[in-house]
């Protein structure tokens, strides 16, 4: 049975009540803390007030964050097939 735990997590200029797993919960609170370190950034950076607009600003570096991840991951995938595949050649042609 999974445990759940209720926390509220303050991002921005409001709070979220949220149940999340026991495990997941440091993961979450460090999340939280990474979104309100860049609204914080963009704030000082562009001088914006508006939270809405602050929030997806963070949203599309997020998701751009994201998008390289998810290359980098395809290509180390493909350079990894590669090398096996190499390996295995080399170990065929030496038995």
């Amino acid at each position: 049975m999974e445990t759940t735990l209720a926390i509220r997590l303050k991002i921005g200029d409001r709070e979220y009540p949220m149940r999340v797993k026991i495990e997941d919960e440091s993961k979450i609170r460090h999340a939280g803390k990474l979104i309100n370190e860049k609204l914080r950034k963009y704030k000082e950076e562009y001088g914006l007030d508006d939270n809405q607009d602050l929030l997806a600003m963070v949203a599309f570096d997020c998701m751009v964050e994201s998008l390289e991840t998810s290359q980098v991951n395809t290509d180390d995938s493909e350079h990894i097939k590669s090398s096996i595949s190499h390996i295995n050649a080399l170990l065929a042609k030496a038995l």
